[in-house]
């Protein structure tokens, strides 16, 4: 779970995520929640606590959930669930560790190797045999009948909005947050990711006894999205069946889309945001055409 609150930018960790999950919180915060396999990396972070919704996406990438606290909700669906967890409130303080160039809440980090050796000493599984939830394929996909694609605006609330500028040279999105660059905490060079996905789902406040204003996500149907990648876009199907069931993307024929090599970004955005997805000179609001 990475920390997306102003002062936690920049993050590490993000550009080598295999996918990343862009979701609303509270207070028109986002949280991100990236996916790393076969890598080592020294610096992830910063880490924040679990929603309960991001469960859902961990539990179907077949995931260890590496937080920093947890919201009453997520606490009782990790008990409900039996969610392997590193948690960073629970550790022995080796784990995690607070950097001195950020302040607290948003300056915990740790490491693939740290999070490895919890996992052992927690006697995790850390290997898998599940099919990865996107169609990944070798050969460049080019979305050869989409919509051009050359910079797309993801307002997830008053305060977030996302937006991703094609790189045509090296075939990336280059990710923009709140008007300004999302860069890498130690390299300092802007975020990129090579697909996009959309999904529109109904977000809600919760009523609990903090009254913090978290929200609730109606993630579980099917739901109009974007997929997007080489400067083109295609609207597509996310068919969601149970919380640790698999989301399915598919083309509007109702195939599994076929996704390129690289990394991906899931921005999962409310219902109604006002997405705009731009081609040269023209401006097309993507939310009307769904």
């Amino acid at each position: 779970m990475i920390d997306n609150h102003s002062g936690a930018w920049p993050q590490a960790g993000l550009q080598q995520a295999y996918m990343v999950y862009e979701i609303i919180v509270e207070g028109g915060e986002t949280r991100l929640m990236a996916l790393f396999k076969g890598v080592n990396l020294e610096k992830i972070g910063p880490v924040r606590s679990a929603r309960h919704y991001f469960i859902d996406y961990s539990m179907e990438n077949d995931a260890i959930y590496v937080h920093f606290g947890e919201s009453p909700q997520a606490d009782k669906d990790i008990a409900k669930y039996t969610i392997n967890e590193i948690d960073g409130i629970k550790e022995d303080g080796t784990t995690f560790l607070r950097v001195k160039d950020k302040y607290a809440p948003h300056n915990a980090v740790t490491s693939t190797e740290k999070l490895l050796q919890s996992a052992k000493n927690k006697k995790y599984r850390t290997t898998s045999k599940q099919e990865s939830v996107l169609n990944y394929v070798t050969d460049e996909i080019n979305l050869e009948d989409g919509q051009d694609a050359i910079s797309v605006t993801i307002p997830h609330s008053n305060l977030q909005t996302v937006k991703y500028e094609y790189d045509e040279t090296n075939k990336v999105y280059k990710r923009y947050a709140r008007n300004k660059p999302q860069t890498d905490w130690d390299t300092g060079n802007i975020i990129t990711t090579k697909n996009i996905i959309i999904t529109f789902c109904n977000n809600y406040d919760l009523e609990d006894t903090e009254n913090k204003g978290r929200q609730g996500l109606t993630n579980i149907g099917t739901f109009d999205g974007y997929y997007i990648t080489n400067g083109k876009a295609i609207k597509i199907k996310c068919v969601k069946n149970a919380r640790d069931e698999q989301t399915k993307y598919l083309d509007l024929e109702g195939n599994e889309i076929k996704v390129n090599d690289g990394n991906t970004f899931v921005n999962i955005c409310p219902i109604n945001s006002n997405v705009v997805i731009e081609a040269p000179n023209i401006v097309q609001d993507a939310a009307e055409n769904l």
